[in-house]
């Protein structure tokens, strides 16, 4: 009986994280891919007129090439209306180095907008509430890849609760905005 349990529990853990992995390795819908190739299409361009239209900042998203749900990110700002650049690197320890993400606030992206940092499956929202108040702070942070996060949509339509943090100029952290 012992070792049928730890099997099962084994078994279990192996498949929660077989569907992390493949969750965030899944290929990014092309959509999401706006500007790594350069090609504009017709649906580029028209995020790109309604985001002028709503003076929305780009959205450099900074992101593993082998990783999908970061792609599922960049569509859930894309559809904000916010024009989103993806660049890709296989060097994310240097980009988050650079921008002051410190290994406990660290996901698996992360993105910079109008001269804010952002880490993370942060929703739209909350960064559209940063850019209306501007707080003096270096940006957002979302650590980890919490389940029903843009970009970590669950199936079955679970989620995690989960806290977005500003991050501030001498690098400490604050809540931002709750998300249940």
């Amino acid at each position: 009986m012992k070792i049928q349990s730890k099997m099962s529990f084994y078994g279990l853990a192996l498949a929660a994280s077989t569907l992390l992995i493949s969750a965030c390795n899944a290929t990014p819908a092309a959509s999401a891919v706006v500007a790594s190739t350069g090609a504009a299409t017709a649906a580029v361009a028209e995020v790109a007129v309604a985001a002028v239209k709503q003076n929305l900042p780009l959205v450099k998203v900074h992101k593993d090439p082998n990783c999908g749900c970061c792609g599922g990110w960049a569509e859930h700002m894309q559809a904000a209306g916010f024009p989103v650049q993806i660049n890709d690197t296989t060097d994310m320890g240097a980009v988050k180095e650079r921008l002051g993400i410190a290994d406990n606030m660290m996901s698996c992206h992360t993105a910079e907008i109008d001269g804010y940092v952002v880490e993370g499956h942060v929703p739209a929202s909350a960064i559209q509430k940063l850019l209306a108040e501007r707080p003096k702070a270096r940006g957002l942070v979302l650590p980890g890849m919490p389940i029903g996060s843009p970009g970590m949509e669950s199936p079955d339509g679970y989620s995690q609760p989960f806290t977005v943090s500003l991050l501030a100029e001498d690098g400490s952290l604050s809540e931002f905005t709750k998300h249940e």
